[in-house]
């Protein structure tokens, strides 16, 4: 089955997912959230909008070199030409055209009161700019599909307009029509209705794009396959603007396990809510325990009766499987809660926990502890592989004793901040004293860390931190804040994540920092 060709699953949550309100990405972020949603099985993910701002042209420019991409196809994201300009000789066009994206998303009006108000043209021109776009793109070699912005507002108000405005742009070469809710305002019945016309009349292939302002964005998208609709479009996590797009987790989980219509390559929806939690982490909004199937608490329950049935059968209580999107069900005053995924995520990476019970409980509640005192595990794999070695074997990796650490930074009027950081340890009974500097505390002890190690081990590979990313998450009121930072390491041939805890950024970068290097000198001694 060619899911790219028989059903599409795009994701958007770089572009119209950035847009939420407060949720910022660097290229990096969009960079590693893009290999997260690669891991999922999406077909397509849009990275952005080349040309319109500087961090996107960034990302499709580092994208061409440093993603490898196993199951999605990179999109770029943009806007039919100006009015009254060729589509050759547009600035924005020529982005798009230059990007290395295969595929290329144009949104286009399609009521006619944005088209005059809006856009301040024609409605002629208008589709001239339609058309002129898509076919030139298709002439460079691009695959082209339409966002038809505010379709379902502008059907209503020109139903004949709005169906030109498909026709125009299919006859042109777009290979999909992505129908928008724009304002989120449809309900389902509506958007059904409004599908099953479009098939009728513009014989079009149809895409839908739901945000969620009525609260019915995932169920408008289910209703628009329903009539007929092969393209899906969505963020992980549900983010976007206002109230934010179709969960796209929830439709994808619906449409397999509930219509049996199998949309991602198999077995990659088990991934899902490890997915959505690693992403999570990367935008800073920590996921809702109630999200639907990947949710913390989407399968958890209490005391009681549900507690009680669940213990006999987990069916009772239960309208699926959580293994199925890779949670767990937990049963808050019960031993059993999180064995489940311990074992799996321990299968994952080499460790086979399921003949050792006691190990799992133990590992269980040592996770437990952690992640009250601010650990996460669901985007730090290698932090987790670390704490699995120790509980297994009786030791924790140890290649060198940190005797002490400390950082300055000095701030310049008018100039950058400047840190210095002083590492000392002992490898093999010798002592590394070594000092590096960076741009903030972080990059200056890791610069610091790494000397030494190079001195200490001088044939290992030259480890490089990529990313952080930190996040306060109890201000104190008192007493001292909790602070988590996970910190991405790279040899250069893969990368790992790793978690640290603190009272402060650099007290948790340090722990984050030590982690990484522990785990890449395990990984090479391996």
């Amino acid at each position: 089955m060619d899911l790219h060709g028989d059903f599409h699953v795009y994701d958007t949550t770089l572009r119209d997912g950035a847009q939420q309100e407060g949720l910022s990405l660097s290229v990096a972020d969009k960079l590693s959230i893009a290999r997260q949603l690669d891991d999922l099985g999406v077909g397509y993910i849009e990275g952005g909008w080349p040309g319109a701002n500087p961090k996107d042209t960034e990302f499709f420019r580092r994208a061409a070199a440093e993603l490898d991409l196993r199951n999605a196809r990179l999109a770029a994201f943009g806007a039919t030409r100006r009015a009254g300009v060729r589509a050759a000789d547009d600035p924005l066009v020529a982005a798009l055209r230059d990007s290395s994206a295969g595929v290329v998303t144009l949104v286009a009006k399609s009521h006619d009161r944005h088209v005059e108000l809006a856009l301040r043209t024609t409605l002629e021109e208008n589709l001239a700019m339609i058309r002129d776009t898509v076919t030139h793109l298709r002439e460079e070699g691009q695959t082209v599909f339409l966002d038809a912005e505010h379709f379902f507002d502008g059907y209503r108000a020109n139903r004949d307009y709005a169906l030109e405005v498909l026709r125009t742009a299919y006859d042109a070469g777009a290979e999909v029509i992505a129908l928008c809710d724009t304002n989120g305002g449809m309900l389902p019945g509506w958007v059904a209705d409004v599908v099953h016309d479009v098939r009728e009349n513009a014989q079009v292939r149809v895409g839908i794009h739901c945000h969620n302002d009525t609260g019915c964005a995932v169920a408008n998208t289910l209703a628009a396959v329903d009539a007929g609709a092969t393209h899906v479009q969505g963020t992980i996590n549900g983010y976007g603007e206002r109230t934010g797009n179709a969960d796209l987790v929830s439709v994808v989980a619906n449409l397999e396990l509930k219509l049996d219509k199998r949309v991602l390559p198999q077995g990659l929806l088990g991934e899902a809510t490890r997915i959505a939690h690693a992403v999570a982490e990367v935008t800073n909004f920590p996921p809702a325990s109630r999200q639907p199937y990947v949710g913390s608490s989407a399968f958890t329950h209490k005391a009681g009766l549900h507690a009680s049935a669940i213990k006999v059968d987990p069916d009772l209580y239960q309208h699926m499987d959580p293994s199925g999107v890779g949670n767990d069900m937990r049963l808050l005053v019960s031993d059993m809660a999180g064995r489940a995924s311990i074992e799996l995520k321990g299968r994952e990476l080499g460790f086979d926990l399921s003949g050792d019970r006691e190990l799992v409980t133990r590992i269980t509640e040592r996770v437990k502890v952690l992640e009250n005192r601010g650990f996460t595990f669901e985007a730090a794999d290698a932090s987790f592989e670390l704490l699995l070695v120790e509980e297994v074997e009786g030791t924790r990796p140890s290649y060198f004793e940190v005797e002490s650490w400390r950082v300055i930074t000095e701030t310049r009027p008018g100039d950058d901040a400047v840190s210095e950081a002083t590492v000392k340890l002992k490898a093999d009974g010798v002592r590394y004293v070594q000092t590096g500097e960076g741009n903030g505390p972080v990059n200056a002890l890791d610069q610091a860390l790494r000397e030494a190690i190079g001195l200490a081990y001088p044939g290992v590979a030259k480890f490089e931190l990529i990313d952080y990313k930190v996040r306060i998450l109890d201000q104190g009121h008192g007493t001292d804040a909790i602070t988590r930072v996970l910190i991405e390491t790279t040899d250069g041939e893969a990368s790992w994540v790793t978690v640290g805890v603190g009272a402060n950024v650099i007290e948790a970068s340090w722990g984050a920092l030590v982690d990484g290097v522990t785990f890449g000198l395990r990984r090479q001694e391996a």
